[in-house]
C-alpha cells in the first residue's frame, strides 16, 4: 500500500513540474515555407527529373537547416524573371548566379555574397594553338602591303650598283653589259636585282666590277637578312593579335553572350558588338560550331564548362574582369535577409559553405 502511496506522489510530483513553465516540453514550432524564383543555370541550379541539385540549391539547403525553412522552388526562364517574381510578390526570393549591382540595390535587398565572381572571356581550344599555315594564308602574304614594300625597296636600292655595274664593266671587250646606256644599264640592273635574289646567271669580267660585286653581294645578304627578320616578326605578331587574351581583343570579333545580363551591360559599355542569345547553351552551341569566335559570361559559370561539358573544345581566355558577387534577393526590408546572413556567417565559420563551394568549383577559397 505504502509502495503504491509513493508512486502516486511521484506521478503526481512530475505531471505538476510539467505544468509550470520552466519545465514543460518546446514545442516545435512549424517551418515557415518560402518560395525560391530560381532558373537553371550549370552549375548553379540543375533541375533532372524534378530534382534540383548545383551550388546555389546546397546553399539553400543549408540556410534553410539553419533557419528553419521549408523551400519550395518557383521556376523561371531569367534572371529578369527572377527579380520580377521577388517585385510581384510571387517569390519570397530569387537564387542563383544574381549579381549584385548598383542598379538592383536601389529595388531590391541583397543578401551577403553566396559568391564571388566576376566575367571571363572563353574561345574555342584551338584558337590559342599555333596556326599550321596554308595556301590560302600563304596567298595573302606574297599580295600583302608589307611584301609589295620590301620588293619596291629592293628595286629602288639595285638602280645606283646598276648604274656602278654598267660604267666599269662597259668597258671590257667581253662586257657581260652593252657599251651603250640603254640596253647596258637594263642588263646591269637585271644582274644587281638577280645578286639581291642569290639568282645572278652571270659575272662581271672588269676587275673593278668584279669588286662592285662583292660589296653588292655583302649588301645583298644584309637585305635579305633584315627582310627575313622583319618578315618573321610581322607574321608572329599578327598571329598574337588574332588571338583574344583580354576585353579589348574583342572588337570587331564575333562574341556572343546572354541578353539582358551584366555581362550584356559590360560588353555595351567596351562598344563591343555581341550577339545577344536566349540562353548560355545558345551560345556554346555558337562556339562550338564556329560562329562565335568568343563567349562572354560569368566566370564561374564558363569554369565549370570547360571542365565538363566544353572539356577540349574551349578554354577560358584573360583574367577575371568586371568582379562581382552573388547574392539572394529579397524585396527591401525583408526580414528575411537578416535570416539568411546569419545562416552565410555560420555556414563560413564552420566550413561548410567551403565545403560546398570546393564540391562544385574544386576551390574552397
Amino acid at each position: 500500500m505504502t509502495r503504491v502511496r509513493s508512486l502516486a506522489l511521484v506521478v503526481w510530483l512530475v505531471a505538476a513540474l510539467g505544468g509550470l513553465p520552466g519545465f514543460s516540453p518546446v514545442a516545435r514550432a512549424d517551418q515557415r515555407t518560402v518560395t525560391v524564383a530560381v532558373h537553371d543555370l550549370t552549375p548553379f541550379v540543375m533541375t533532372h527529373v524534378n530534382i534540383k541539385t548545383g551550388f546555389t540549391v546546397d546553399v539553400l539547403d543549408q540556410i534553410a537547416k539553419r533557419a528553419g525553412w521549408n523551400i519550395t522552388y518557383l521556376d523561371v526562364p531569367t534572371v529578369s524573371d527572377q527579380l520580377k517574381a521577388v517585385a510581384e510578390g510571387r517569390a519570397d526570393a530569387a537564387a542563383g548566379a544574381i549579381s549584385i549591382t548598383a542598379s538592383r540595390e536601389k529595388e531590391f535587398d541583397f543578401s551577403q555574397p553566396i559568391l564571388d565572381g566576376g566575367l571571363r572571356i572563353m574561345v574555342p581550344a584551338n584558337s590559342q594553338q599555333p596556326s599550321t599555315p596554308g595556301l590560302i594564308g600563304f596567298l595573302k602574304l606574297l599580295f600583302s602591303k608589307m611584301v609589295l614594300i620590301w620588293l619596291a625597296a629592293a628595286v629602288a636600292i639595285s638602280l645606283i650598283p646598276a648604274h656602278i655595274t654598267w660604267l666599269l664593266e662597259r668597258r671590257h671587250h667581253d662586257s657581260m653589259v652593252a657599251k651603250a646606256y640603254y640596253p647596258g644599264v637594263l642588263q646591269a640592273f637585271r644582274w644587281n636585282l638577280g645578286a639581291v635574289a642569290g639568282a645572278a646567271d652571270d659575272s662581271p669580267r672588269q676587275p673593278a666590277a668584279r669588286l662592285m660585286a662583292v660589296l653588292w653581294g655583302f649588301v645583298s645578304i644584309i637585305f635579305i637578312a633584315y627582310y627575313t627578320a622583319t618578315l618573321t616578326a610581322n607574321i608572329t605578331v599578327g598571329k598574337l593579335d588574332s588571338q583574344i587574351k583580354s576585353p579589348s581583343d574583342l572588337v570587331g570579333k564575333q562574341v556572343c553572350t546572354v541578353a539582358n545580363t551584366t555581362s550584356a551591360a559590360a560588353l555595351t559599355g567596351l562598344k563591343v558588338v555581341f550577339d545577344g542569345a536566349t540562353s548560355i547553351d545558345d551560345c556554346y552551341k555558337g562556339l562550338k560550331d564556329g560562329k562565335y569566335q568568343a563567349v562572354v559570361y560569368d566566370a564561374p559559370v564558363l569554369s565549370y564548362y570547360v571542365t565538363q561539358e566544353g572539356r577540349g573544345s574551349a578554354v577560358l581566355a584573360g583574367a577575371v574582369f568586371e568582379p562581382q558577387g552573388y547574392g539572394i534577393v529579397f524585396r527591401n526590408n525583408n526580414e528575411l535577409r537578416e535570416e539568411v546572413d546569419r545562416a552565410l556567417l555560420a555556414m563560413r565559420e564552420d566550413g561548410d559553405h567551403a565545403m560546398i563551394k570546393q564540391k562544385w568549383f574544386g576551390t574552397a577559397t
